[in-house]
């Protein structure tokens, strides 16, 4: 590659791609630009509209770069400083020198970012453990070897140094294929699967933006594989042509895409109660339901989803451990109201 760089005033940054241009534009922005900006960054920019090839702006990271390409970069505000410590409360379920376990509740972001910059769960981690948090997750993610959405409740496990992010990062990478690893979830879903236990196998990519997922082709550039294996726990206002309202439905990641459980059941036709990406056109389902269940349903605004298991390998006793936390208030109260209609119908 030529040298691609011609400074212009800030905050933009102007680049001639040079006779040996090839590939992806966000690859190739993040080669020209020496790592200033992660690819991952490099396609935020490009989604958000802060780069143009030849005067026009682009929105598609996979757009490829051609030799000659002349490329305006509208480069960043400044981020916010790293975050600080907040006396948030937490739910410990288990500390030591190596790792904390926490029953993460529903509405707490994980951690900072574009709209959440406090208030989350690495803000309270840094004031619950000070300095022995692990920094090798990054600035922002102090520890954080996974994670839930914001309205996902359930146990999180964090690491304090950087041996342990690094042994626990690599059992998460592993899905529990070679080792204890288990990760499930409770999930309440609108109907019923047509099988009572079955493997969702169905590759994950963007759905346009850079948050919202989507089932994607296998040959689909951000295609990567999914896989979930659920199974129905309990049904609601079943049928005699064993279709029903509702069901609680345990669910067991094999991969650990973003989304990964409620798009699945969505693909499948079951999407979870209370969901509003990828559930929003089964909202009037409430209407179907008698009193109480429908209008504690119809005032529950987020998805009802629960991590209620986590088991993994100790990264220095090699001990099993495993946690547990049960569904929190909100959801279970969904739970019982629809437990309630199958003791009406006995």
């Amino acid at each position: 590659m030529n040298d691609p760089f011609k400074q212009a005033e800030t905050p933009r940054k102007e680049l001639i791609a040079g006779e040996d241009a090839e590939g992806r534009l966000d690859a190739w922005l993040t080669t020209a630009l020496s790592g200033e900006f992660s690819r991952n960054r490099i396609k935020a920019l490009i989604e958000q509209g802060a780069i143009a090839v030849n005067g026009e702006t682009v929105t598609e990271p996979k757009r490829k770069i051609k030799p000659g390409d002349r490329l305006s970069v509208v480069l960043p505000e400044p981020e916010d400083p790293e975050p600080k410590g907040e006396d948030i409360p937490l739910d410990v379920l288990y500390e030591d020198d190596d790792l904390i376990v926490i029953a993460k509740p529903a509405g707490l972001v994980v951690h900072p970012g574009a709209g959440n910059w406090t208030g989350t769960l690495v803000n309270a981690l840094i004031h619950h453990c000070g300095d022995s948090l692990s920094g090798i997750g990054g600035v922002k993610r102090p520890g954080i070897v996974h994670r839930l959405d914001k309205e996902t409740s359930g146990v999180m496990v964090v690491a304090k140094n950087d041996a342990a992010h690094r042994h626990l990062a690599d059992q998460f990478a592993d899905h529990g294929r070679t080792g204890p690893l288990e990760r499930a979830y409770q999930a309440i879903v609108w109907g019923r699967p047509r099988s009572l236990h079955g493997t969702i196998d169905a590759p994950l990519g963007r759905a346009g933006d850079r948050t919202k997922r989507t089932v994607k082709r296998e040959d689909s550039d951000d295609a990567r594989e999914a896989i979930t294996h659920y199974e129905v726990l309990e049904r609601y206002g079943e049928k005699p042509d064993a279709t029903c309202l509702a069901s609680l439905v345990e669910c067991r990641l094999e991969t650990g895409r973003t989304h990964q459980i409620r798009v699945h059941m969505a693909h499948i036709g079951h999407p979870l109660v209370g969901d509003p990406e990828y559930g929003a056109a089964f909202k009037t389902k409430a209407n179907l339901l008698p009193e109480p269940a429908k209008s504690i349903v119809n005032n529950f605004h987020r998805q009802a989803l629960h991590a209620y298991l986590l088991q993994f390998e100790h990264p220095s006793t090699g001990e099993t451990m495993h946690f547990e936390a049960p569904v929190p208030a909100d959801m279970q109260a969904v739970i019982e109201a629809l437990q309630e209609i199958e003791a009406q119908r006995s």
